[in-house]
């Protein structure tokens, strides 16, 4: 995930937030009461912030994703349209300093017909169903790589490389992100296959 740390806000906070959240949701409103917000500054967004709102009074959990500035508020649905909507609304602002942390977000918020793409950039990200021996564990660990700059274009392109899961796959891949925030995979290659992990279609 995101390398910065998210922020527990207050309850007047919250109660402010929801007043404009709730009204977006579909069904789901939060009482600000029972509601834990954790709140994270996105560079690639500025004046926005990513929200992680919470009901764990409820079994299970309610949980919803935002992003939220003094003027909008962008419900998190897990597709690319609204990330993309706001690329080009804002417009992002994406650097070499960042990218790295937008693509983090993208894949951790974007999910595919098929799956999901996990970015796995240590042994830790893995979620295995049982630790794998020691050895195993070792042999996983040195195939993984943080996500690594490969090129930075004139036009405000990137290209990077990152290790991901797909299902019980571990590969890696070149990123390609446009300067308005598009993104697309190149170059993929299989490192190991049917890996002992747990199904990821309910995870965050």
């Amino acid at each position: 995930m995101l390398h910065n740390a998210f922020e527990k806000l207050e309850l007047a906070d919250v109660a402010t937030i929801l007043d404009r959240v709730n009204p977006v949701l579909d069904r789901t409103k939060f009482d600000p009461i029972e509601t834990t917000i954790m709140a994270q500054n996105l560079s690639f967004y500025p004046g926005f912030k990513l929200l992680d709102i919470a009901d764990y009074t409820s079994m299970p959990p309610t949980q919803r994703f935002a992003l939220y500035s003094a003027g909008e508020v962008v419900i998190i649905n897990f597709k690319n349209e609204p990330i993309y909507k706001l690329n080009r609304q804002l417009p992002i602002k994406l650097s070499e300093n960042n990218v790295s942390d937008y693509v983090r977000f993208f894949f951790s918020y974007v999910r595919g017909k098929h799956g999901r793409f996990i970015i796995s950039e240590s042994v830790d990200d893995i979620s295995w169903k049982d630790d794998p021996p020691p050895q195993a564990r070792k042999a996983v660990g040195k195939m993984i790589k943080p996500i690594t700059l490969k090129s930075a274009e004139a036009d405000g392109s990137f290209k990077l490389e990152a290790c991901m899961m797909f299902k019980d796959s571990l590969f890696k891949s070149d990123v390609n992100v446009k300067p308005g925030g598009l993104v697309s995979l190149t170059n993929e290659e299989l490192l190991i296959e049917d890996m002992p992990v747990l199904d990821d279609t309910f995870g965050q």
